[in-house]
């Protein structure tokens, strides 16, 4: 753990790093459509969009909680109403898929529709159907944003989706790869804690920010 602790400066030095091992030439001429999984990946989406056209988006997720348990996330769900489901904690615990779908449903009213209407002023997330899809984050630490976000854009049939991301674990990348065309990443960990661990300084997207970036790339 101590070993990569740390190894990144901030988001915008990982970016840079991902530049480097990316085929940005393809990634220009094609206009990859970037999307960022988080706030954060938007921050990062923006290092490394740089100066070029390509769109750069975000799609709204939610983690669902266990019951009586909110630090332990069952299932995710999308802007779209795409639910992917942790089937060994769901079955662990004995949750009902009532509950699962009831909650998702409003995380998707409450937070969701509350996040579409403030930041991207209730503009719906764009068709990404015969698109190339860059999906971003930060870090990853259960896959489950990358693979919400999977389940959500390979319904609208994109010509090709990619993934960037400059440290996930090595069986969270393991289980990405099998669903897209290829994955950019700097670090896979073996014992991976939580991606503020690998940063130096990883601050707090605020509001105005993420309002900020998705005015400059309407």
């Amino acid at each position: 753990m101590q070993k990569y602790k740390h190894m990144l400066q901030d988001r915008e030095d990982a970016a840079k790093k991902l530049i480097d091992i990316m085929p940005m030439q393809k990634f220009k001429e094609e206009e990859w459509h970037i999307v960022a999984v988080s706030k954060g990946g938007l921050e990062l989406g923006r290092h490394l969009k740089q100066k070029l056209k390509n769109p750069l988006e975000i799609l709204f997720l939610e983690a669902i909680m266990a019951p009586h348990n909110n630090e332990c996330e069952v299932a995710r769900v999308s802007e779209t109403e795409e639910i992917v489901l942790n089937e060994s904690l769901i079955n662990a615990f004995e949750i009902q898929y009532d509950y699962i779908y009831g909650e998702a449903h409003r995380k998707h009213e409450e937070d969701i529709l509350s996040s579409i209407y403030q930041y991207r002023k209730g503009r719906p997330f764009p068709s990404m159907q015969n698109r190339v899809i860059l999906l971003v984050d930060e870090g990853s630490e259960t896959g489950t944003k990358f693979m919400t976000a999977l389940k959500t854009v390979l319904n609208q049939k994109p010509k090709a989706v990619y993934i960037a991301v400059p440290v996930l674990p090595r069986d969270v990348l393991e289980v990405l790869e099998t669903f897209v065309d290829d994955i950019f990443f700097l670090y896979d960990i073996d014992d991976y804690v939580e991606t503020d661990l690998y940063y130096k300084n990883l601050e707090k997207i605020d509001d105005e920010a993420i309002e900020n970036i998705l005015e400059e790339n309407r």
